[in-house]
């Protein structure tokens, strides 16, 4: 630093000034209230990005952003002590566009006189940090992409019904194995994973799964060969396919009984299940996610009222179960938050008018592209007949309406509760004076018109004979 100050010696203001501007993109002239007394600036762009042009006679610490406020207040504080450290603020930009990042370092022209800050903007390289975090966030998203795809292909390769081996193409070795295959292979031997996949055959078996092996190696394709398992196994028909994975060919194989052996056992089960649930004597039923029926049973078909599974396949369930879809909101709340629901005490109404008073189990069965809702109902009793007479019964126990809250509009519950009472209301009325509308409509304190349009906006009563 001694040889360098020796060799450029001293400088004129000319001189000084321009290795200043020349060595920075802003140089203001700082006076010690903090005020910008002048400035010089090499990159005409700035001027029309931000108010550059306004800032002699202002406090510098007025033109940044408030989060750069404290470091225009310590490059002030380290010029006058002697330090130079660089620091990065922001300026505000005009019309929209993004604040201004300048480097500034700050020194003090002689003692106890103005500062001068010399600033190099930074937009090229804030450009580079948004491009970079842009490509961090793709790879994410990316990642997270192949890491659901990876658990969906993992969750069908588990559960499918048809027995798959993965090999390793080289050493023919098993490198993953789903349930259906263990099952059958199992039978072998405990451990199954790892094991050379030739050695679960018999001696002329393993000579054809070789050479069904060997074709996919070479061309990809092979047509399936049947062998036995041995020591006195089945009989299986293998057949297989080629892929790359991790840089390496992979070979997957599956396993089927000659026969259809598995697959029987399979159908029988299923329809078992099918068979029992169709009889079972509680009504169920089975929706997709927008609660529109799929399939329901023979109890279900009872209960509604209808003659078909046809006449209900398709509706939605609040066609006949609730008091209102209100109720069935909080149903479908409870269930995405718990995931089942047990002894939901609610109403069906039936088709020509009976209304049972139900309890609901019901569980929500998330399988990735399509989640179903299965609802088992279980009646208590009749709760009205067809004339609408009902139990008198509020929609909503206390517990309830709290659950309803954030699921359902305020409007809608106000609503729906107040038109029940004021059903109940009514009813009331017409029983207590023996279905005399005059005299309902004068104990309600109503019109006898208002009253006829309540009436016929409940479906209470028969409005055409009295007319």
């Amino acid at each position: 630093m001694k040889n360098l100050k020796r060799s450029i010696g001293a400088l004129d203001g000319d001189v000084a000034t321009r290795l200043a501007t020349t060595a920075s993109d802003i140089t203001l002239m700082v006076g010690r209230d903090g005020i910008v007394k002048d400035l010089s600036i090499v990159n005409e762009s700035l001027a029309k990005d931000t108010d550059i042009g306004a800032w002699v006679g202002r406090r510098w610490i007025d033109t940044v952003t408030i989060e750069s406020k404290p470091k225009i207040e310590q490059l002030l504080k380290d010029a006058s002590s002697g330090a130079t450290n660089w620091r990065q603020v922001n300026h505000p930009s005009l019309a929209g566009r993004p604040d201004l990042p300048v480097r500034y370092a700050t020194m003090m022209l002689r003692p106890n006189g103005p500062f001068i800050a010399l600033g190099r903007e930074l937009r090229s390289v804030s450009v580079i940090q948004q491009k970079l975090l842009e490509a961090q966030q793709a790879v994410e998203r990316e990642y997270a992409r192949v890491r659901q795809a990876e658990m969906r292909y993992r969750l069908l390769f588990q559960m499918s019904i048809e027995a798959c081996v993965i090999l390793d193409a080289a050493t023919l070795r098993i490198t993953d194995i789903n349930p259906a295959a263990q099952r059958l292979l199992g039978a072998l031997t405990k451990r199954v994973a790892g094991k050379t996949f030739t050695e679960f055959f018999e001696g002329p078996g393993q000579a054809n799964v070789q050479r069904l092996v060997d074709s996919l190696r070479t061309s990809g394709q092979a047509d399936a060969v049947t062998v036995r398992l041995g020591p006195g196994g089945a009989d299986v028909r293998v057949s297989g396919s080629m892929f790359r994975q991790e840089g390496g060919p992979q070979l997957l194989v599956q396993l089927a009984p000659v026969g259809g052996q598995s697959q029987s056992v399979v159908d029988d089960s299923t329809g078992s299940l099918k068979l029992l649930v169709e009889r079972i004597p509680d009504a169920f039923v089975m929706t997709d996610s927008d609660l529109r029926i799929l399939t329901g049973n023979e109890a279900f078909l009872n209960l509604t009222q209808q003659a078909a599974p046809d006449q209900i396949k398709g509706q939605p369930i609040d066609r006949w179960v609730g008091r209102s879809s209100a109720e069935v909101n909080l149903l479908v709340a409870s269930l995405r938050d718990y995931g089942s629901v047990r002894r939901f005490p609610t109403i069906v109404r039936g088709e020509l008018g009976v209304i049972e008073d139900v309890e609901i189990s019901a569980v929500l069965v998330e399988n990735a592209a399509h989640p179903n809702i299965g609802l088992a109902i279980r009646t208590a009793g009749p709760s009205a007949t067809v004339d609408g007479t009902d139990t008198g019964q509020l929609p909503y126990t206390t517990s309830q309406l709290k659950g309803l809250v954030g699921q359902v509009p305020l409007k809608q519950i106000v609503r729906e509760t107040t038109d029940l009472i004021e059903r109940m209301c009514i009813e009331a009325a017409l029983q207590i004076v023996g279905d005399n509308r005059a005299s309902a409509a004068e104990m309600l304190g109503v019109s006898r018109q208002s009253l006829y349009l309540k009436l016929r906006r409940y479906g209470l009563g028969d409005l055409d004979n009295a007319e």
